[in-house]
């Protein structure tokens, strides 16, 4: 079989059959890459965990977390991004925004999500069930909760989501035209950040931006550039991500109508949705992979990886892995267990953000599922072109109102 886990497959389709087949017969497997260095895709789940918990044979820090070889201004600026840290450099800043996603800080914020969630699935009523759901649906609520726990103002939240979709979508040219005006979006948020941190300075808040500011590390405080790339990773992370796992979750129940049905006639069942909600994450991962660079020369399933040789971890098929997901094919709100590794498959670089993705996953799906009894699509879904983000970018639908 030809194997090809690069941009152009993903925005055709999720390559399931090609994980099916390496898992199968080589579950290490040397993929080149055009124009530059190849990479092991891993894709067994045995192995995506124990990769991600063995930071001292597998680093983040060397060359970053993406697939294809960045230049060493990049890496520099990555570098001051947790998704590109090693311990122990990453869990002491870890530690600096954790407290803004603790499982009690989040069940305070379950009301707002609510009540914003509520209020999105009424607008939806407003256009008469015809939307586009991304962008009438799935981008509001995970934005507007990010910049909220940061501090930026509702009339900025807008910015955010451009500059983040240019960012994350350097491969997909509905997001990005030219490979410099990706760098133009990075330099246009820092720039915003820098006016934040210096109105924080001046006038404290309870927000994440303000505890960056009067953050000290081993007795040092941030720099102002560590405080721009702490704002840049939560504000790309907590909106793009969370909004494709909305986007995917609601794709799923439409292929699924009895799920769809099931779930609408029980809205108040929080075991069906806390079930429901893991499947929407294991079935639809919003990342596809996550990269680390081998730290010393070692050895994995009988294949010898040379220190400085890149492997790729992919969630999505560690989620389709027949040894561990009974019938993984199988859509099922009921699944139980359902340890999936669409927030990382443990480690340091578990998702800060996993238990507000969920609140805010199945609060969206709850609150549509309240006002509507079916969904259909009436034009194509379109995928984002990109070997990193799972992104749906396009997807239409008509919504039938309850009686």
């Amino acid at each position: 079989m030809k194997i090809d886990l690069l941009e152009d497959t993903w925005e055709r389709e999720v390559p399931h059959d090609q994980f099916a087949w390496l898992r199968r017969n080589d579950p290490v497997h040397w993929h080149e890459v055009p124009d530059d260095t190849g990479f092991w895709a891993v894709t067994r789940y045995d192995d995506v965990k124990a990769i991600s918990r063995d930071t001292q044979t597998w680093s983040t820090q060397l060359g970053t977390a993406f697939i294809r070889t960045q230049t060493p201004e990049f890496i520099e600026v990555a570098g001051l991004m947790l998704l590109n840290m090693d311990p122990p450099k990453q869990t002491r800043y870890r530690r600096l925004v954790s407290a803004g996603f603790t499982p009690r800080t989040i069940a305070r914020l379950k009301d707002k999500v609510r009540e914003r969630a509520g209020r999105i699935a009424d607008s939806v009523l407003e256009k008469d069930g015809e939307v586009e759901f991304v962008t009438d649906v799935a981008e509001y609520l995970p934005l507007q909760m990010i910049c909220d726990l940061v501090g930026v103002p509702e009339e900025d939240h807008a910015k955010i989501f451009e500059w983040s979709n240019r960012m994350v979508g350097f491969q997909d040219p509905d997001f990005r035209t030219t490979f410099e005006d990706g760098e133009v979006a990075a330099a246009e948020i820092f720039a915003y950040c820098d006016g934040l941190v210096d109105e924080r300075r001046a006038h404290p808040r309870d927000d994440i931006l303000t505890a960056l500011v009067q953050a000290e590390i081993d007795g040092d405080r941030l720099t102002r550039e560590e405080i721009d790339a702490f704002f840049v990773i939560l504000c790309v992370a907590g909106n793009e991500t969370t909004r494709n796992l909305i986007a995917h979750a609601m794709h799923a129940l439409i292929a699924h109508p009895d799920s769809y049905r099931e779930l609408a006639a029980g809205p108040d069942d929080e075991d069906l949705w806390r079930t429901a909600t893991e499947e929407f994450l294991r079935w639809g991962s919003s990342i596809h992979n996550f990269r680390r660079t081998a730290t010393r020369d070692t050895e994995l399933r009988g294949r010898r990886i040379a220190e400085g040789e890149k492997v790729v971890t992919f969630y999505m098929s560690a989620n389709r892995d027949e040894d561990v997901f009974p019938d993984p094919y199988t859509f099922d709100i009921h699944r139980t267990p359902n340890d999936h590794v669409t927030f990382g498959g443990g480690g340091p670089h578990f998702c800060l953000g996993a238990n507000l993705a969920r609140l805010q996953i199945s609060c969206m799906i709850r609150e549509l599922l309240r006002r509507f009894s079916a969904a259909e699509h009436t034009g194509p879904v379109r995928r984002m072109r990109s070997d990193f983000i799972n992104g749906i970018k396009h997807m239409p639908l008509r919504f039938t109102p309850r009686s």
